[in-house]
């Protein structure tokens, strides 16, 4: 009998044991983000590529959702804030890093001030959430942004950047850190595939209306284009957008967002290795510096 009881236990232990490989995975896809944004912009203006990835991803999604008969939402106010998630998850993230770098902008300096996502998410998640932040996962955080600086400090320059470009970056930064709030908040039980549909179908909109009017929407179509559009809308915007959702569903929304600080590093090693971009000793320092600052914050703290 005893085993009997302890059988759901374990099968529900078991079920979310993917759980510890989850967070590296998505760190890996995540920083292969701005890999793909520069593989595919110099052949697409940032918002006519967005649209393109968005319409793509719907695509491919929807009759996934349709045949696997996702349940939808049950009631207005959810599609409403589903969309809310998802215009500031995608449209105004993505929107706000891509045009940053087409305003003259490093992909370094992008992911600076983004970087500063997990300590503004911390601060807002303990006002809004009553997440409790310990004194030894501020330490984290501090480290975690202190390695940030010196991993972009070697690479990076402010190029050709306005004010434009920062106020792009500060877009960036304000919606995927507000994006993952509101999820958390307002979109608990989002059902992966009838959600995204959702989200993606706002973006796609709101980008309609956009591109034509702000851009010429001239496409190159080279084989470069084709395979970083493949890889975003594939890995990006599915694969390591569910993956997100469910971390957000299972983790506290500090812990969570601290995984972002380890998407420079890892990004910086990415373009050494396919772009000969260069990695200083400082950068080395800073991943190592990253990693002790992410362990700090993620780790479970003692009853």
């Amino acid at each position: 009998m005893k085993q009997t009881l302890e059988t759901p236990k374990a099968a529900a232990a078991e079920s979310l044991s993917w759980i510890k490989f989850a967070p590296a995975t998505f760190v890996g896809l995540w920083a292969t983000g701005f890999i793909g944004g520069k593989l595919g912009l110099p052949y697409a203006e940032p918002l006519t590529f967005l649209l393109i990835r968005f319409v793509a991803v719907l695509l491919i999604l929807a009759p996934i959702a349709l045949l696997m008969k996702a349940p939808w939402p049950a009631r207005r106010v959810d599609y409403a804030h589903t969309a809310v998630a998802g215009l500031l998850l995608h449209a105004g993230y993505l929107g706000g890093v891509f045009s940053a770098i087409h305003h003259g902008m490093s992909a370094g300096v992008v992911s600076l001030i983004v970087g500063l996502q997990p300590v503004l998410t911390a601060v807002l998640a303990a006002a809004w959430f009553k997440d409790k932040v310990t004194r030894i996962q501020w330490i984290g955080l501090t480290l975690g942004f202190i390695g940030v600086a010196l991993v972009v400090s070697g690479k990076s320059n402010l190029g050709q950047a306005d004010a434009t470009a920062y106020a792009l970056a500060l877009l960036a930064l304000l919606s995927i850190t507000f994006g993952t709030l509101y999820q958390k908040r307002f979109c608990p039980n989002l059902n992966l595939l009838s959600g995204t549909v959702i989200q993606f179908s706002a973006c796609a909109l709101l980008y309609l209306v956009l591109a034509p009017n702000l851009e010429t929407m001239q496409v190159q179509w080279t084989g470069q284009f084709i395979f970083a559009l493949a890889w975003l809308v594939i890995v990006l915007s599915i694969a390591s957008i569910m993956l997100l959702y469910l971390l957000i569903r299972h983790g506290a929304a500090t812990r969570v967002t601290s995984l972002f600080y380890m998407v420079p590093p890892v990004t910086a090693v990415m373009a050494w290795l396919i772009f000969g971009e260069s990695l200083t000793g400082w950068a080395l320092v800073g991943m190592a510096i990253c990693g002790l600052g992410v362990l700090l914050v993620v780790r479970q703290p003692k009853d």
